[in-house]
């Protein structure tokens, strides 16, 4: 079983959004299917799960947040 999904913080979780999609070819939907069973109601909402999968698609594959000024 997973330790508390609370600790997971932004760059883990699109890391696992990451391995679902780029690495198991999993549709944005399937992902967040999977990411509800495992974190409950800690889950990112499908929208973010939907954009991540997008910017993976674009070959963007870092998991970081952009700088910001």
């Amino acid at each position: 079983m997973l330790g508390d999904v609370r600790d997971f913080n932004n760059t883990e979780m699109r890391t696992v959004i990451k391995f679902f999609s780029s690495l198991q070819g999993k549709a944005p939907k399937e992902s967040h299917a999977i990411l509800k069973e495992l974190f409950g109601e800690h889950a990112p909402p499908y929208a973010t799960v939907k954009n991540w999968v997008a910017q993976f698609k674009r070959d963007d594959f870092s998991t970081c947040d952009a700088p910001r000024p």
